[in-house]
């Protein structure tokens, strides 16, 4: 069974019984995923995008694009229009397939993970969690990266609540530090 099936049958009734939320529409969902990578080093070297965006794909099963410098910055040696980074935004089934993998599996692999800090909520309900190297990921074949990068994640709720969008995660799973 799937994740997105799972959740919509259990995991989003119960989370309305605790929230005392009587409106199915009301309960906080998982709107989207973003995943992001920046490469600084894409100044020097033209395909490090192109390495990173095919990592990116191999993890999300879906094609991130390039994304450019909107200013040009002199003493990083940027100019505008400049590629700089990767992201792709997950919504649907993929997004429920890769947050069951970095739930269940990613986060789990972190050494001495204890959770991810509460203080990683911003204001409007969503986590950014960031992590150390894209190697965590069992797509990833270690001998075929040319360099360890880390990347951003960001899981964007339905709430603007920061304890509704807690709650909701951690009845996905997720587990966070006390």
């Amino acid at each position: 069974m799937s994740f997105q099936k799972i959740f919509k049958e259990t995991i989003k009734s119960e989370l309305g019984t605790e929230l005392n939320i009587v409106n199915p529409m009301a309960i906080p969902t998982v709107s989207k995923v973003v995943i992001n990578v920046g490469a600084g080093e894409a100044v020097v070297s033209k395909n490090v995008t192109e390495k990173i965006a095919g990592d990116i794909a191999l993890l999300t099963g879906q094609k991130p694009i390039i994304t450019k410098a909107r200013v040009a910055v002199s003493a990083f040696k940027i100019r505008r229009g400049q590629p700089i980074g990767v992201k792709v935004t997950l919504r649907g089934a993929r997004m429920y397939d890769f947050l069951e993998k970095l739930f269940k599996i990613v986060l789990p692999r972190i050494r001495d993970f204890r959770g991810i800090p509460v203080k990683s909520f911003d204001g409007a309900g969503n986590l950014n969690i960031g992590l150390p190297d894209q190697t965590l990921f069992p797509e990833i074949d270690y001998d075929k990266i040319d360099k360890i990068r880390g990347l951003e994640i960001t899981i964007v709720t339905s709430t603007k609540n920061k304890d509704h969008a807690k709650q909701l995660l951690q009845k996905m799973g997720l587990v966070f530090q006390e």
